[in-house]
């Protein structure tokens, strides 16, 4: 080829280079302005590092072998947490064992701290942790009734707000999921409703529920939608993320869906808007922001938190991965348009045939430049008698772990 040939194509693919990158960097800056909600500056984010949290995991540890009462917290999963005017943290569990836990050996001669097999088992429940760290008090459990028989409401997602629009006294709103028992393949219950409790400060008693969002109506159970696997406050909104239980419906990887409420009405089902895929809407059925069932998605539970103007989330990877790698997304705006996954990494988890699930970040644990982010631990086959009797015979595996997260630039 001459050289001037050579020139030119060398030339010619640069300038297309150029040209893409140019498109690029126009698209970025004028994205529509439901992409830009919440303000900051917005980059690409992934994980660069993460560590294990050992001295959270081990409060946790401390807290539930304590013999020292017989109807405190000994184990639970769905880890949400949220911190309080005065300082302490409330943390709230969905499935939760009571009772008494007892030193090794275990009855069957292992080296397991384990709790009776017909200890109390609940539905929710909540632990108060001290300003300095300590994990002090179980509330009465369950904190929130049965609505009716089979039924139940798991706690996720919890903001402290005022109690009325204005007013200087402050609440704690949490927000519930509600499902109802089903057969197979609704083995943790079939998608009923998104509700909202009142608790008091500072003495969180329940004051009230209210429902938010009805999913009955929705005939096909899989496309009904929970909100409040995690809230995101950003300028004057509230946003609150949910998904459906695409994996009972053979899907490798569910949906996220997001909804805002201006701050300080979550307790507020009028103020509720969902995105349709358009726009926020009031009444309009909520579409997707994430997931296409197969390579991309989320778990039933994810978490997102914000570094800078970024929103990052992590989530359980698709797939037979999602047993034990914990991925994200990320995106300028809670509407997305979400990218990735990216960078994914396995927690440690004990040996046996054990899966990780439920991945929470605590922003009020870290510090700015880095994330805490909880994630809970049981047996792969979760939901029979024989996994119910493990979980007694060794009581550390159905209790959070803690690990540290950094985020930077891809490449960084």
């Amino acid at each position: 080829m001459p050289d001037d040939a050579r020139a030119r194509r060398r030339n010619g693919t640069g300038f297309g280079l150029l040209l893409a990158l140019v498109s690029a960097a126009v698209l970025l800056t004028a994205l529509p302005d439901h992409d830009r909600e919440g303000g900051g500056t917005c980059s690409a984010r992934t994980l660069t590092s993460w560590s294990a949290e050992a001295e959270l995991t081990r409060e946790f540890a401390r807290y539930g072998d304590d013999a020292g009462r017989a109807d405190d917290w000994t184990g639970g999963d769905g880890t949400h947490s949220v911190r309080l005017p005065d300082g302490r943290v409330l943390w709230l569990f969905s499935d939760t064992y009571l009772g008494q836990v007892y030193a090794p050996p275990n009855p069957v001669g292992e080296s397991y701290a384990w709790r009776d097999a017909n200890a109390p088992l609940v539905r929710n429940s909540a632990i108060v942790m001290s300003r300095d760290g300590r994990l002090r008090t179980t509330l009465p459990a369950p904190v929130f009734p049965d609505p009716a028989p089979r039924q139940w409401r798991w706690p996720v997602a919890a903001r402290v707000e005022p109690r009325s629009p204005g007013s200087g006294r402050r609440v704690v709103r949490v927000l519930l999921w509600t499902r109802t028992a089903g057969q197979a393949p609704w083995i943790y219950g079939v998608p009923t409703a998104t509700e909202v409790a009142t608790l008091s400060l500072p003495g969180l008693r329940l004051e009230g529920i209210t429902t938010v969002l009805d999913q009955r109506p929705v005939a096909d159970a899989s496309r009904r939608v929970l909100f409040g696997t995690a809230a995101v406050d950003a300028g004057a909104w509230t946003y609150v993320f949910g998904s459906d239980d695409g994996r009972a419906a053979a899907r490798p990887a569910g949906r996220a869906y997001v909804a805002r409420v201006p701050r300080g009405a979550l307790g507020e089902p009028a103020a509720w808007e969902y995105w349709d895929g358009s726009a926020w809407t009031v009444r309009g059925r909520p579409a997707p922001v994430l997931g296409d069932g197969r390579r991309t998605g989320v778990g039933s539970a994810f978490t997102v938190a914000r570094d800078g103007g970024t929103y990052v989330l992590f989530t359980m990877a698709a797939g037979a991965a999602g047993l034990t790698t914990i991925t994200s997304y990320w995106a300028c705006a809670p509407a997305g348009p979400w990218h990735g996954p990216t960078r994914s990494f396995s927690p440690s988890l004990p040996d046996g045939d054990v899966a990780a699930y439920n991945p929470q970040a605590h922003p009020e644990l870290g510090d700015g430049e880095r994330i805490v982010l909880s994630y809970d631990v049981n047996w792969l086959d979760a939901t029979g008698t024989t996994a119910q009797a493990n979980l007694s015979r060794n009581v550390s595996l159905y209790r959070p772990r803690f690990v540290t997260l950094r985020l930077g630039r891809p490449g960084s």
